[in-house]
């Protein structure tokens, strides 16, 4: 496997060393000798991973490292900085710059190769992680597709999820498993059958039994990548109930995972105020009555229930700017032309 390195130094014999230790393990090397030079290379190539002198000559290694995290905006591809010091407040320095490891210099060849090695390794394992969660969304796309009538059930569920979280205080990592939900929920109808899957009319109990094991196909299709763990029990229990009515495990009460019972109210409210074949659209509060409904019926999170209708009556005009001025909802809106999600 060619692991593909972009050398930025000013020094010629610097980037020639480096060059030979990398090109003679396998390495493609691309050298630049400052961080404007590599900065063009960036557009036109993909690397994985970035070996950069501290001091530089128009754009040092550390105002590279900052374009590269905060203007480029690539978190992700690794970079190891060189320096003549080794001292802790330099350390921290490069650290605080966005470098992912730091090499003395002169540096030791075997220690140069190692770093390099590992850090591209490390790379090509999160491109590998990226590759498969979007063929999960993909796929959980595909899903929505076969159904006409949801229109962007999944798309208006992913900000939903994204703002109640802030709302509730919840983590980014809670909030981002939370909006991932809002695609992945429903992935396991792949392996329902068009007959039931799209059927016009009532299902039958053995058609309705199928059409809930599509919570756990639908696990079982994501359990094996890390980065899903926290969404995995959304995936599961979606559609457990408060009192325990629900599926496929009956859980009852706090037994449910929080962001599968937050996770219930929005999809609940998202059906309520979308036009359907068997309805129309509910106003707002129609849709929220039929939430209190459901709340005085044990079936919804009493706690989550009251904070929902609560701030889609107490401040629904502040939730709705919220979402609308969400940069990703407006390119999401633009491409796939969004409904209103209040």
């Amino acid at each position: 496997m060619h692991y593909k390195a972009l050398v930025i130094d000013d020094d010629n014999l610097v980037r020639s060393v480096m060059r030979k230790i990398l090109i003679n393990n396998g390495f493609v090397v691309v050298e630049c000798s400052n961080g404007r030079e590599a900065i063009a290379q960036l557009a036109e190539n993909i690397f994985d991973v970035v070996i950069c002198d501290r001091h530089m000559p128009e754009m040092d290694g550390f105002a590279f490292c900052q374009w590269l995290r905060n203007t480029h905006g690539d978190k992700l591809l690794p970079v190891i900085m060189v320096n003549a010091s080794s001292d802790p407040e330099s350390l921290q320095q490069c650290l605080q710059a966005g470098a992912d490891d730091f090499i003395r210099k002169p540096f030791i060849h075997d220690e140069l190769l190692a770093r390099s090695q590992t850090a591209a390794e490390r790379k090509r394992l999160t491109d590998q992680l990226d590759n498969a969660e979007s063929v999960l969304f993909s796929l959980a796309r595909m899903v929505e597709a076969k159904d006409e009538c949801t229109g962007d059930h999944c798309g208006r569920l992913l900000f939903m999820g994204k703002h109640f979280g802030k709302y509730l205080g919840l983590d980014s990592t809670q909030i981002l498993a939370l909006s991932r939900g809002g695609v992945l929920h429903d992935i396991g109808k792949l392996g329902i059958a068009d007959s039931i899957l799209l059927k016009p009319g009532k299902l039958d109990d053995d058609e309705m039994a199928t059409m809930r094991t599509h919570t756990i196909i639908g696990y079982q299709l994501c359990k094996e990548l890390g980065s899903l763990s926290a969404t995995l029990p959304l995936i599961h229990h979606h559609h457990e109930r408060w009192d325990g009515s629900g599926y496929p495990d009956k859980l009852k009460g706090e037994e449910i995972p929080l962001l599968a019972r937050i996770f219930q109210i929005l999809d609940i409210y998202d059906a309520l105020r979308s036009e359907r074949p068997y309805k129309k659209s509910f106003s707002r509060e129609k849709s929220l009555a039929i939430l209190a409904e459901e709340l005085r019926m044990n079936l919804l999170d009493p706690t989550l229930t009251d904070q929902f209708i609560t701030m889609m009556t107490v401040a629904p005009v502040d939730a709705k700017k919220a979402i609308l001025n969400d940069a990703g909802y407006m390119a999401y809106k633009m491409i796939h032309d969004l409904e209103p999600l209040y």
